[in-house]
């Protein structure tokens, strides 16, 4: 990756050079655009909320600088979202608005890149009929479905970022005014994306390669399960067969639409290596180590039990409907499409702070997400039709969802082909 602005510094950083930095690594290391190279010229569509104009604006400008042709902004609203499912009549929630997801499908049909900056009030529906939600939510996934499949399978050059709203940053810091609140989570962010540091792109670059190097072991390993341990989980996650681990920049593949070779960071944070696990070989109970923000809902003390892969029961201590609602998606949904590791110390676990947000919380605790397999995470699994992808162990599900099972008590052992153990995680941390 060519870092084309971010400079470095000497003492603190102001706002200013903080939010600069961030942009640029949106879109320097996150969407990995460049004035030369597979990305050069590329469009870009920057979706944002109106709320994180200035964040949206100042991507646009690193953009340019970095070699886009054409950069265009979808905004969003959440007060425009509440309204319609607060008042709009029953039996319309299966409607969308085909227009914004067609954007991203003609901007990636295009070759082009896709920048999302997700920041919403994690409480926003939380007095909406539930009903109604997932209703929409459904009919979104489903014609959405031929650009998340271009997405699982790396055929673009995307990025997930995110950015302060003020009623997400009262919930995290509800001692706090809303200006120093607004003012603390933007601290949390620039921290947990090392947009602080005087190099952010040099130190992005070595974080990478701690995690390229994690990856490339783990694959090396083809274990034939993790086998976890502590705080009332003992889950056993079989892999898919000849799975390849995930984590930190990845390069998109060539296709019918691109070239390929872009080298891109899909999720600023990240902390993670994962995998796809086999959808049939999961056997165990597994609980949650931290609460999970779905839907407006705080679900909190998940408990699930798993054979052969599929979920045979699940409880929750808090947001148990929603939890089941989730599960009954699809048949996909029943059962597991990604196993990620994450060490107990990781920079956004360290910080104390629950973000209600799953971008940031995943990156604290190891976790696994009910849905659909990242087929980049299966040999070849880019390639497959759905039948040879599912014989292979992978999953598919209109839904992903990640939660977090990962503590300081967990233990993790990677499971050999001749049904030798071996430790990977101790007490929350990396061992090999």
């Amino acid at each position: 990756m060519t870092s084309t602005s971010a400079t470095t510094h000497s003492g603190p950083l102001s706002f200013e050079q903080k939010l600069q930095n961030y942009a640029d690594l949106t879109v320097q290391v996150g969407a990995g655009l460049s004035p030369s190279g597979p990305s050069a010229g590329q469009r870009v569509l920057i979706q944002s909320p109106v709320e994180t104009a200035p964040l949206a604006r100042a991507v646009v400008d690193a953009a340019y600088r970095a070699g886009a042709s054409f950069v265009d902004v979808r905004w969003d609203d959440d007060a425009v979202v509440r309204s319609r499912f607060l008042n709009a009549p029953e039996g319309s929630f299966e409607s969308i608005s085909r227009w914004r997801v067609d954007a991203e499908l003609e901007v990636a049909r295009a070759g082009g890149s896709v920048i999302a900056i997700r920041a919403t009030d994690p409480n926003l529906l939380g007095s909406a009929d539930a009903s109604r939600v997932t209703a929409h939510q459904r009919a979104l996934a489903q014609y959405r479905r031929p650009y998340s499949q271009l997405q699982m399978s790396n055929r673009l050059n995307w990025s997930l970022i995110s950015a302060p709203v003020a009623a997400w940053a009262t919930l995290m810091f509800p001692e706090l005014s809303e200006q120093e609140a607004v003012a603390a989570q933007w601290d949390a962010i620039f921290a947990a994306t090392r947009s602080d540091q005087p190099d952010p792109v040099g130190a992005w670059r070595a974080h990478l390669a701690l995690l390229r190097a994690r990856r490339e072991v783990l694959t090396g390993k083809q274990y034939r399960a993790l086998h976890f341990r502590g705080g009332g989980t003992d889950l056993s996650v079989g892999l898919a067969d000849n799975h390849i681990w995930g984590g930190g920049s990845a390069l998109t593949q060539p296709g019918e639409y691109s070239g390929g070779g872009t080298e891109f960071t899909a999720n600023m944070p990240t902390e993670e290596v994962w995998t796809a696990p086999h959808r049939e070989r999961v056997d165990g109970v597994v609980i949650s180590t931290k609460p999970l923000s779905y839907n407006s809902t705080l679900i909190d003390g998940i408990r699930i039990e798993f054979r052969d892969g599929r979920v045979v029961a699940a409880t929750a201590r808090q947001g148990e409907a929603t939890l089941q609602q989730m599960i009954a998606t699809d048949e996909g949904s029943h059962r597991l499409g990604e196993v990620a590791l994450v060490p107990h110390s990781s920079p956004i676990s360290r910080s104390g702070l629950f973000f209600y947000n799953t971008l940031y919380d995943e990156n604290a605790a190891s976790h696994i997400a009910i849905g659909a397999a990242y087929r980049f995470n299966v040999q070849g699994g880019i390639d497959m039709d759905s039948e040879r992808f599912l014989a292979a162990g992978g999953n598919e599900s209109l839904t992903h969802v990640d939660w977090m099972i990962g503590s300081a008590d967990m233990d993790v052992d990677g499971v050999g082909q001749d049904g030798s153990h071996e430790a990977v995680m101790r007490s929350g941390e990396f061992v090999i």
